[in-house]
């Protein structure tokens, strides 16, 4: 072969060369898509007996295994209710396919919402077979809002139109029953954000 080509293919085996040194370099020197942090845990929920929309018991046990979301509620409610039950059904529909999630919420009005009426509430709102509404005495309600999901409860009104005090955040709970995120309910990122993480939550388990 003339000296002029052996050089010339010399020179090309040589620039390929550099270039996958080059390439694997860079590669080498790529940040990797950083892994997301482990939700936190804001502790667990102590065990519970209330009654359900179908005036049957309804305990932790019940939820033993699933991952849940929680929010507290009163059916008589004409201010903030509506709107977060609303979320909820929107949430309900946006994770149909999450079969094994659970719903619930706590009404903070005991004496007014039986469970006829939580039943007749939660036709309204699209009736998800997923989502349990729950009524008890008022002191465990309380105790369960204030001293185990850390949220506001209280008798002052805020206005006539919302004559009981109460969060309105949602709540994420995973399978052993410890709470992994709170999320305003009227806050659509917040609500982005608690889709992504009921996802994350459920694959724990997987």
């Amino acid at each position: 072969m003339p000296r002029r080509r052996v050089w010339v293919a010399g020179l090309i085996s040589f620039s390929a060369l550099f270039s996958l040194v080059v390439a694997r370099a860079l590669w080498s020197m790529t940040p990797a898509s950083p892994v997301p942090a482990p939700l936190p845990s804001y502790g667990e929920i102590p065990p519970f007996s209330l009654t359900d929309q179908q005036g049957r018991a309804f305990t932790r046990e019940a939820l033993e295994g699933r991952v849940w979301v929680a929010d507290f509620i009163f059916t008589a409610c004409a201010g903030q209710c509506p709107l977060m039950s609303d979320q909820m059904h929107a949430l309900q529909r946006a994770l149909a396919k999450d079969t094994e999630l659970r719903f619930v919420s706590f009404s903070v009005d005991p004496a007014h919402d039986t469970p006829e009426v939580l039943a007749a509430y939660a036709t309204r709102y699209g009736g998800d077979p997923r989502w349990t509404l729950v009524t008890g005495a008022r002191e465990v309600i309380a105790r369960l809002c204030q001293d185990s999901f850390h949220l506001a409860f209280g008798d002052a009104p805020a206005s006539p139109r919302e004559p009981i005090v109460h969060s309105m955040r949602f709540v994420l709970v995973d399978r052993t029953g410890r709470i992994r995120g709170y999320y305003e309910a009227m806050d659509a990122r917040a609500l982005a954000r608690l889709r992504e993480d009921v996802r994350r939550v459920l694959s724990e388990g997987e």
